[in-house]
């Protein structure tokens, strides 16, 4: 299994696996437009962030994004890890884990990164797990947002 920074070129599959991960985790259709347009604006603005992916045999296997997150606190930036997808049949290999690995390589060179965060769905036991084994750990933060009245990014899938 190999570990690279995702190219253009890895675009439509970076699509797939976030729509398969959105129906696969939070039973959300996404707007394949939107969703098309997001994974391009950040391939093509590494100001906001990159993706990484795993791959074997020249296939992806699996991807996850990271964007910026910065601390006053700690002076330096919080890499948020989103988009979490490998692939059902590449899953139990250890391809999150080498994703994970490959981003503390990248970021122990990165004076500017202070640590790592994500985010996930509290019945997602099978990914808790897989985050506790790479090293990361539960905090005792909970998540709040607001969408802009409009937003619609998904479908809920039937």
């Amino acid at each position: 299994m190999e570990i690279r920074l995702a190219t253009p070129r890895d675009a439509e599959v970076l699509i797939r696996f976030n729509s398969a991960m959105a129906l696969e985790t939070e039973k959300k259709a996404l707007f394949p437009e939107v969703v098309s347009a997001g994974v391009h604006y950040l391939l093509n603005h590494l100001s906001a962030g990159f993706y990484v992916v795993a791959e074997v045999d020249t296939q992806v296997a699996g991807s996850l994004m990271v964007t910026n997150e910065w601390s006053d606190w700690r002076n330096g930036n919080f890499w948020w890890l989103q988009s979490v997808y490998v692939r059902p049949e590449f899953r139990r290999r250890g391809g999150y884990r080498r994703l994970y690995r490959f981003l503390q390589t990248l970021a122990a060179r990165d004076p500017a990164v202070c640590g790592f965060r994500l985010y996930v769905e509290r019945d997602n036991l099978p990914a808790q797990a897989t985050y506790c084994a790479a090293g990361m750990a539960e905090t005792r933060y909970l998540l709040f947002e607001e969408l802009k009245p409009g937003i619609r990014f998904y479908t809920p899938a039937g």
